[in-house]
């Protein structure tokens, strides 16, 4: 059956989007924020774009899996970042790829490296198309006689389910919904549920390093991957499977996290999980935000791994309608597929209790919270064109640093907000994970700026927050991925020593340098 249209100017499928009281919601807040009185509402057209002749042509043997029309081409010219909003309603796309192939078993993979090396393009992996951070767009700069787009959607398969050690053999193109799906129908589940839980594909999980489900415990892809087969240039890498193992430095930690910068991950075995049978879940307001933190670090020190532990703060709880913003909230889960959670669940509220909370029974507050999440993606492209500057970024920090850092990302972000747009605007911040050394703060941040001058302002926001991210000893990024976007930064936080050896390693598994340049390894 044919994949649905995906829209190539937001989030998701053609026909969905915010509903009529998501968008009255959304002018109401803004509205107020802001004193706006215009709200223009903006759908491109794959015609209003003025897209290139595509450069290079597919040899016959990849043509009949191969498209150059401009719906796909738009589709896979961005990712779903702010910056990439901007410029969809701008009708300016700098990088479309001149092609997009959609390779349906390993054999026309490779063939489709062979094609760009010997075209001399590059050659960009596209999976879900979900990112954040530049990671699909293909600007790949001028060495490159064009781009070329590989979209993975047709490696989409469950191929194995070994239910003696709960895992299963999965193809890297399957969507996760698909994915959970098939995994259901023998009672289990990957149990890994990112925000783009819509659109993403096991593979582009797996290479993004992707935070999902579990606030504490089991918190990134990583945790779920038992062993990784990957299609390179030079070659196919596969490691073995194995539940743990201490021979030297691990295959699969080169391809997770890796963009595909070194090739495209084709296939998975995955730990997976019985499904839930027992859950408790509960709201617990604050009116201390560092308080709040300390009870978040007691659980996480407790042993007793939540599933959701995520603290936001009253701000963000203003502005998705949980509360009226005269607290902060930690909304609190417990499940399991084989005993009761009960008592996880009473010894939790203690902890929090005994730390300042209040309250233990908002099952509206929490469906209120959990609604807005899955949500947010399709509102970018309701108030992009209002001028409306939305995006987020997260780290993570230890504990001990903390509150000192939480107070200078604060104070970088609303300075930048103030000087690039000469208004006041809104950060918060929400805990998306935590662990018994540190939180994963993520910051959201609202401001009104000039619409054509968005990329600017929104530029000078996003540098002034990064360095201070940097600055104070924190990740770039926790699970949004590196990308084109964070690259700067990443430098300056790994290695420089590590940095070559992963140059020299790109060298060995693409010695022609086409898989996705400037992500990773420039």
């Amino acid at each position: 059956m044919a994949e649905r249209r995906l829209k190539f100017w937001g989030w998701g499928y053609e026909g969905e989007g915010a509903t009529a009281g998501e968008r009255e919601a959304i002018k109401r807040f803004y509205g107020g924020m802001f004193a706006l009185d215009a709200f223009p509402d903006d759908v491109p057209r794959a015609g209003d774009y003025a897209l290139a002749k595509p450069r290079v042509k597919p040899p016959k043997s990849l043509a009949a899996i191969c498209a150059d029309d401009a719906h796909t081409r738009l589709v896979h010219a961005l990712g779903k970042s702010f910056p990439d909003a901007v410029r969809v309603f701008d009708r300016k796309i700098p990088h479309a790829p001149d092609v997009v192939v959609f390779p349906r078993n390993e054999k026309e993979v490779a063939a489709a490296m062979d094609w760009a090396a010997s075209a001399k393009a590059a050659l960009v992996p596209f999976g879900g198309g979900s990112s954040v951070v530049g990671g699909v767009e293909p600007a790949v700069g001028g060495k490159y006689r064009a781009a070329i787009t590989l979209s993975t959607v047709k490696l989409d398969k469950v191929m194995a389910i070994d239910k003696t050690s709960r895992a299963a053999r999965i193809q890297g193109g399957i969507r996760t919904p698909a994915m959970e799906e098939a995994l259901g129908k023998s009672g289990v589940t990957l149990r890994h549920f990112p925000q783009s839980f819509q659109m993403a594909t096991l593979g582009g999980m797996i290479a993004t390093r992707s935070g999902g489900h579990f606030a504490t415990l089991y918190t990134h892809i990583d945790d779920f991957v038992e062993s990784v087969r990957m299609v390179t240039p030079a070659g196919v890498m596969e490691s073995r499977r194995l539940p743990g193992s201490g021979a030297g430095p691990s295959p699969d930690r080169l391809a997770i996290g890796s963009e595909g910068s070194l090739g495209i991950i084709t296939e998975a075995w995955m730990r997976l999980q019985d499904k839930p049978r027992f859950r408790a879940g509960a709201a617990v307001s604050f009116r201390d935000f560092f308080g709040a933190a300390e009870a978040v670090r007691a659980l996480a020190q407790s042993g007793l791994n939540p599933a959701n532990c995520r603290l936001v703060d009253a701000n963000e709880c203003k502005v998705n309608g949980v509360n009226d913003g005269s607290a902060h909230l930690l909304v609190l889960g417990f499940e399991s597929a084989h005993v009761d959670v009960a008592a996880a669940m009473a010894r939790a509220l203690e902890i929090v209790h005994d730390h300042g909370g209040t309250g233990s029974n908002s099952e509206g507050a929490v469906t209120a919270w959990r609604n807005a999440f899955i949500r947010m993606p399709y509102f970018r492209e309701v108030i992009t064109p209002w001028g409306v500057i939305n995006d987020t970024f997260e780290t993570a920090i230890t504990w001990d640093r903390f509150p000192a850092f939480h107070r200078a990302i604060m104070a970088a972000t609303e300075g930048a907000i103030e000087a690039a747009t000469g208004r006041k605007g809104l950060v918060t911040c929400r805990f998306t994970h935590v662990y018994p050394d540190g939180p994963a703060p993520y910051y959201s941040f609202h401001a009104k700026g000039e619409r054509r001058a968005l990329m600017k302002q929104w530029m000078q926001i996003k540098k002034a927050a990064s360095d201070a991210v940097i600055a104070g000893g924190g990740t770039i990024t926790h699970h949004h991925a590196v990308g084109r976007d964070h690259m700067k930064w990443y430098e300056r936080q790994r290695p420089k020593l590590f940095g070559s050896a992963l140059a020299a390693a790109k060298s060995v598994l693409d010695p022609a340098g086409v898989m996705n340049p400037g992500v990773i390894v420039r």
